[in-house]
Order: C-alpha cells, then sequence, then structure tokens
C-alpha cells in the first residue's frame, strides 16, 4: 500500500468552492518506491504533507498552477508566488502552464501583447527568479512569430537554475474545436505552428522531452521523445472544461503509460479576466511511469498553488527493464 496526496480529487467542474485536499490510500501491483506528494495555496499557509518512505536520491519538482490574464505583471506575481512555494518545498524544478505569461481577451489582443524573450518583463522576471533562487523553471509562453505569418508562436521554455534559457519547443498540433454545445477556438488563426519534434535534453531532473497542451492527443511525438530517451514529458496546459471532463486524466496517463515516463501536465485554471468568459480545467497533474497519478489539484482556482512529487528514474529504467515494449517495427512503421 503507499500513499498519495491528491487535492480535490473528486471534483470534476469548476465552482467557486474551495479546493480540499484528500488523503487516499491505493494499492499498486508495481508501486513508485517513494513518492511524496503535497499542495500548497497562497490562500492556505499551511501545507498538508506526507513522507511516504526516505526520498534516497529522488529529485522533487513542484508544478504550479495559475490562472493567467491579459496583465503580465499581474502574471508574475502569481509566477513568483509559486517559485517561493516551490523553493519552500525544496523542488530542484518548477512546472508552469501554457500561456503562463497572459491569456487575453480576443485574438487581436493577444497578437498586441506578444513580445520577445528580451522584452518581456515576465520571461526576464522567471529569469531572476530562476537565478536568484537556483531552481530550474519551465514555462508556456507566447514569441513573435515569423514577419511573413503575422501570428505569433506558442512555446515552452526551459530556464535553468543559472536564469538562462537553454531549450524551446514551439507547439507543433494547434487546438481547433467547434463544439455544438460549447466553447469554440481556432488557435491556427493566430498562432504558428512548429515545425520540428525537439530531443529530450538533460536536467538536473532528469532526461525532459518538452510538449503543449493539444499535443497531448498525439502518441506519435510522446513515442518519439521516447525513442531518444526521454524519462519526463512535460504537457503546460490550458485545457476547455469539456475536454477536461472527458480527456484530461485518460490521455495523460495513456502517455505515461505507453512510454513508460513520467508526465508532468501543470494546468491553467479557473476564469481569465471576466465572468462569464474563457475558462480553463485546472486539475494539473503528475503521472508515474505506471500510470498513477501522484499528484494533481484541483479545479477550482482560488489562488496560486503547487503540488510537489518525487522524481526516481530508477523507477523508470525498473519498469522499462521488467516490461520491455518491443515494437514490431518489422510490421509497422517506426516512429
Amino acid at each position: 500500500m503507499i500513499a498519495k496526496h491528491i487535492a480535490n480529487r473528486a471534483s470534476t467542474t469548476n465552482s467557486h468552492h474551495h479546493s480540499k485536499l484528500h488523503l487516499l490510500i491505493v494499492d499498486e501491483e508495481i508501486p513508485p518506491n517513494k513518492i511524496f506528494a503535497s499542495c500548497a495555496s497562497v490562500q492556505r499557509l499551511s501545507c498538508s504533507s506526507m513522507m511516504v518512505s526516505n526520498m534516497g536520491g529522488e529529485n522533487l519538482i513542484a508544478m504550479g498552477q495559475m490562472c493567467s490574464t491579459s496583465d503580465m505583471q499581474h502574471n508574475l506575481d502569481q509566477a513568483k508566488i509559486l517559485v517561493a512555494k516551490a523553493v519552500e518545498a525544496g523542488a530542484k524544478a518548477l512546472f508552469l502552464p501554457e500561456a503562463s505569461d497572459y491569456i487575453s481577451h480576443t485574438g487581436p489582443e493577444s497578437l498586441s501583447l506578444v513580445r520577445s524573450v528580451n522584452d518581456s518583463i515576465y520571461v526576464q522576471g522567471l529569469r531572476k527568479e530562476a537565478k536568484d533562487n537556483k531552481i530550474a523553471i519551465t514555462a508556456g509562453i507566447h514569441e513573435p512569430g515569423e514577419s511573413w505569418s503575422g501570428k505569433i508562436k506558442n512555446t515552452a521554455i526551459w530556464i535553468s537554475e543559472d536564469g538562462e534559457i537553454v531549450q524551446r519547443y514551439q507547439k507543433l498540433h494547434l487546438f481547433d474545436m467547434e463544439l455544438t454545445d460549447g466553447p469554440h477556438a481556432h488557435e491556427g488563426d493566430i498562432i504558428e505552428e512548429g515545425a520540428e519534434i525537439h530531443p529530450p535534453f538533460q536536467t538536473s531532473v532528469g532526461m525532459v522531452g518538452l510538449l503543449i497542451c493539444f499535443d497531448l492527443r498525439f502518441p506519435e511525438v510522446t513515442l518519439s521523445l521516447k525513442r531518444q530517451g526521454a524519462q519526463i514529458l512535460t504537457y503546460p496546459s490550458a485545457f476547455t472544461v469539456p475536454t477536461g471532463k472527458a480527456h484530461w486524466e485518460t490521455l495523460l496517463r495513456a502517455r505515461a503509460i505507453e512510454t513508460q515516463s513520467y508526465v508532468i501536465a501543470a494546468a491553467q485554471a479557473g476564469y481569465h479576466n471576466q465572468v462569464p468568459g474563457r475558462v480553463s480545467y485546472g486539475h494539473s497533474m503528475i503521472v508515474s511511469p505506471w500510470g498513477q497519478i501522484i499528484a494533481e489539484l484541483g479545479g477550482d482556482f482560488d489562488g496560486p498553488e503547487i503540488a510537489t512529487a518525487a522524481i526516481d528514474l530508477a523507477v523508470v529504467d525498473k519498469l522499462r527493464n521488467e516490461v520491455p515494449l518491443r515494437r514490431r517495427t518489422d510490421v509497422y512503421p517506426k516512429v
């Protein structure tokens, strides 16, 4: 038996009720040997946590949940709270959501707000936080697109403990949706799609493969990253409520299971800018290589929150050795 903390695990809707922390006891057939998970909120100064066993050589990471608006300084202030919480918890890296620099009211406003990383008060603020606190930070941001496109880029950046941007990924798959009785989204109207898969790169917490939100629906990319050595897959996200309720957990667990990797999905939560208006599903989640949810936050937004979990790369190696996935590339194409 192992224990895990899940924030608001039972909540599946965005409401105005406060998130609650539940402690669940679960059985695992092949458990990660040691798991630590906790959550913290700016409005709840005490942080319930439980050490299940000795942390050993594991790396503690934190994922942050926030509600970005069109005010970049406000969003940076939220991120600083998350950094402080992550540092207090002893995390080596902080994972922030997609579009953490801003979420606008309209497409034209989004185009007007974009800044290069050198001119962005948000990105420069994150770089300073990383350097001052000696913590790696990865975040989803917007960047100017190519001049000919008239669009902007949806990217994920990795900032090292020295405050340097050492890796960047541009979102491959853009979100276009028209639900009959739900929200419409046409990301391709203003976002320039990426054109390549970036190989996994070495970090203080393991080999990381960067992806973003809607990429979650395309297993080909994660299989490619796993084949290239990824141990951790990231999905900074801003899922809608209808798609989140139906697909979020299922897709995250599937990507973890099929690649035998840790999956870290920091998410936007709550109403952005105004009510009613755009709302994000939340439920940031960390999934083990066995497909177990080892940390999760709720769907309500009561302020910036973190959840932490120990990343044990020995679990990745052990599972891949004990349950080898021998692909029949003699029968179907290699991904």
